[in-house]
């Protein structure tokens, strides 16, 4: 008979979290889902370049979990990064205080975006897609340097204006994907489970933890409203932990479609009533998280699912793609940062133990050897 999916939940304080960040690894199981012989790719999120609390992977998440994988005899790791049409990873992982941390560590790190440190090749996925061919008719390609190696997630808890919530799921998106990703977001939640397939097939082990410290409610990934919840979270089941987390955040998981389709397809447990808790009881809360409205999300919808879908060929897969692109960086970097979004992570770092905690790695770079 097989084990129920089991996803790992503690509360947390700034005082106490990179020793949580072990607890929960051995509370999820995490030894026992990795492969000890493969090296590990730590790949983080990068939802924008902006320390945007609740929108990117925290320091303390990515110092917390290299002390619990080089604790547990996981020293081979490397760090991945990918860029987006707005994101800039050698910006983000400089302003949001990573690079510190992978020099004290000895973390190498690697770009699937420099030829010199992976390759695009083809890849023919065992499982049926119920996308990519469709999205990719000239073939799907993949990193050479994933094949082989386990990999472990490093998102947080948030809302998505695509997808209601993203998490461990959605973090594949920019390593497995190429710039060319965009193309998918029409059917954007059969990507997922089909980039959760090939992950089962090309990875020896997968784990996932997800920083809940500071949420992202609201339009997410990178507009996020930052409620502090103190919460953390890990499992080896990708989507178990995406179900629970959007079940904190108020959603019914079964009613987000990656989720629903993941588990009809039995890639992973996305019924909460089927997952085993450990660690703290969260059973009670109810986040009531809203995805809400904002511009960036209503010319997604125009030109995604809206009356504009059918000049997506024209638009994107043509020079004319630079258009949109442009549109999106002015929104986010010139915009809402400089006059909004600056202002809340400014507050946020001065006020909350969150932010206290930020400014120790921005001046001290990690917190302990």
């Amino acid at each position: 008979m097989a084990s129920r999916s089991k996803v790992a939940v503690l509360r947390t304080q700034p005082e106490t979290v990179l020793d949580d960040y072990g607890r929960l690894f051995e509370l999820a199981g995490g030894p026992q889902a990795l492969d000890p012989r493969a090296t590990t790719i730590l790949k983080d999120n990068i939802s924008w370049h902006y320390p945007m609390p609740g929108a990117n992977t925290t320091p303390w998440q990515l110092e917390g979990s290299v002390r619990a994988l080089q604790g547990a005899g996981f020293a081979d790791l490397v760090c991945v990064q990918n860029k987006t049409v707005v994101t800039n990873a050698f910006k983000g992982e400089d302003l949001n205080g990573y690079l510190p941390i992978f020099r004290h560590y000895g973390i190498p790190v690697r770009y699937n975006f420099r030829s010199e440190d992976m390759q695009w090749v083809p890849y023919r996925p065992q499982a049926r897609m119920l996308a990519l061919e469709r999205i990719f008719p000239e073939g799907i390609r993949i990193p050479d340097y994933f094949c082989g190696k386990n990999i472990v997630h490093l998102p947080t808890v948030k809302c998505h204006i695509y997808t209601t919530t993203t998490g461990a799921m959605k973090n594949a998106f920019g390593g497995l994907l190429n710039h060319h990703r965009h193309y998918t977001h029409t059917w954007i939640h059969e990507t997922l489970v089909d980039l959760l397939a090939i992950q089962q097939e090309i990875h020896p082990g997968i784990f996932a933890f997800m920083d809940g410290t500071t949420a992202g409610n609201g339009p997410g990934p990178r507009i996020v409203k930052p409620e502090i919840k103190n919460v953390i979270l890990a499992s080896a089941d990708q989507v178990a932990i995406d179900a629970v987390s959007a079940k904190l955040m108020g959603f019914d998981p079964l009613t987000i479609p990656y989720i629903r389709l993941a588990h009809e397809r039995g890639l992973g447990c996305g019924d909460v009533r089927e997952i085993e808790l450990v660690g703290d009881d969260l059973s009670g809360e109810n986040w009531h998280f809203e995805v809400g409205k904002s511009f960036h999300l209503f010319l997604a919808w125009l030109g995604w699912f809206g009356p504009l879908k059918f000049l997506q060929n024209l638009v994107f897969h043509t020079p004319i793609v630079a258009i949109p692109t442009f549109i999106s960086e002015v929104e986010h970097d010139y915009v809402h940062w400089p006059l909004k979004e600056k202002h809340v992570y400014e507050q946020w770092r001065a006020t909350t133990g969150w932010g206290h905690l930020f400014a120790q790695y921005q001046t001290q770079g990690h917190l302990r050897s």
